[in-house]
């Protein structure tokens, strides 16, 4: 038997419009495992999670970077695009045509506003694997209210189990629907490349 080096996802291709946690960790699970991801964040600023403490100063210019930031969007490579700029979206657009996965974890109907939802996209790009991540899913009565972790911890019912009895509840230390939503995003991802 001969042994590679190769990673299992090398010479796959991720564009990944995530932010914050679940959606940049189904991508960082990807590029660990060999793909090519490329994060597309804002040009003001990027992701929201760039300025989440605890903040550490690196290099010799001593440039500030958000350990949590770091954690989550690891082995990635990042681009700047105004996504209300139709000559960007038009050049997202090819960029998309020539990769296997889309990974975002925008409020339903976002992107298919912009010409990158999975009904667009996949008219050229047939193999198109699209994941979309929503804290209530892609329809019924709140698919279009925005879901952060503490949310969906209430709305589940872990934060009645945790706490002290007869206090009032208390989120978890970590976010672990953010966790859990992107492990199984980038889970559904691989069984479907």
């Amino acid at each position: 038997m001969t042994q590679s080096n190769e990673l299992p996802l090398a010479g796959v291709r991720v564009l990944e419009f995530g932010q914050i946690a679940a959606g940049p960790y189904a991508g960082s699970l990807l590029a660990d495992l060999g793909a090519d991801v490329v994060k597309i964040e804002r040009p003001d600023g990027g992701d929201g999670m760039r300025s989440w403490p605890p903040l550490t100063s690196a290099g010799e210019e001593g440039n500030v970077f958000s350990e949590n930031f770091a954690s989550l969007n690891r082995n990635k490579r990042s681009m700047a695009v105004d996504l209300k700029d139709p000559a960007s979206v038009a050049k997202l657009i090819e960029l998309a045509n020539s990769c296997d996965v889309i990974v975002e974890n925008f409020r339903p109907g976002v992107l298919a506003r912009l010409g990158l939802g999975y009904e667009a996209l996949r008219q050229s790009n047939p193999k198109l694997v699209y994941c979309s991540i929503s804290g209530y899913g892609q329809t019924g009565p709140y698919a279009k209210k925005g879901a952060f972790d503490v949310t969906v911890q209430g709305m589940s019912g872990l934060m009645s189990v945790t706490g002290q009895a007869g206090q009032a509840p208390v989120k978890c230390g970590v976010p672990v629907g953010d966790f859990c939503a992107g492990l199984y995003a980038a889970y559904t991802v691989l069984a479907k490349l």
